[in-house]
């Protein structure tokens, strides 16, 4: 895998923590710099993680389904993709029709336990996108740094946009990673298929 499309895969597999973020920054209206660091932080060690777990299972059962490893690469990315891309579309319904109710979000930050709380939710993609990776030749480690620093970056642009924008980028967020995803599985077919 090169260096191109690992830094894709990982700002793709941010877009998840990036769109929690928008929404967390539009909720708190006004986050201070070092509310803005502790959840980046969060985000990102968790992001960093979970892929390390998902690679370390993927590689378990890697001898048994090697001659199948691309098209499980390819089928985890597609489904991946097209369930954030879903995700989006039904957030943006959502936020609509949280606003025709009048209905306003909290005005604080979330505490501590509930912040790892989101961070995992928003990171069992990067888990299972981590089980694809064990079937392919991909330094996990740098993968898996890679993909924490960009949700790192991307969680803390995403509590300040979502703070002066309000949380309806957020769903675009998660629809274009989506659509990384899905491009990056297709590559990786494509590559295998055109192997020799």
């Amino acid at each position: 895998m090169s260096f191109l499309t690992i830094l894709a895969l990982a700002f793709g597999m941010s877009m998840d923590a990036f769109a929690a973020a928008i929404a967390q920054g539009a909720a708190i209206g006004s986050p201070t710099r070092r509310g803005i660091l502790r959840t980046a932080a969060v985000f990102g060690s968790v992001e960093t993680v979970t892929p390390l777990i998902g690679w370390a299972l993927g590689s378990v059962a890697q001898r048994y389904i090697d001659d199948w490893d691309h098209w499980i690469a390819f089928t985890l990315l597609l489904l991946l993709g097209l369930r954030m891309i879903y995700g989006g579309l039904r957030a943006g319904h959502g936020a609509e029709e949280h606003t025709a109710n009048g209905r306003s979000c909290p005005r604080h930050p979330p505490g501590r336990l509930m912040l790892v709380a989101i961070a995992f939710a928003t990171s069992i993609d990067s888990m299972i996108v981590g089980v694809g990776l064990a079937f392919l030749e991909v330094n996990i480690l740098l993968t898996a740094l890679a993909i924490g620093f960009a949700t790192t970056l991307m969680a803390a642009i995403g509590i300040r946009l979502g703070s002066l924008l309000g949380s309806a980028i957020g769903k675009r967020a998660e629809i274009l990673g989506g659509l990384v995803l899905i491009g990056i599985g297709i590559l990786i077919l494509a590559e295998h298929l055109h192997s020799p």
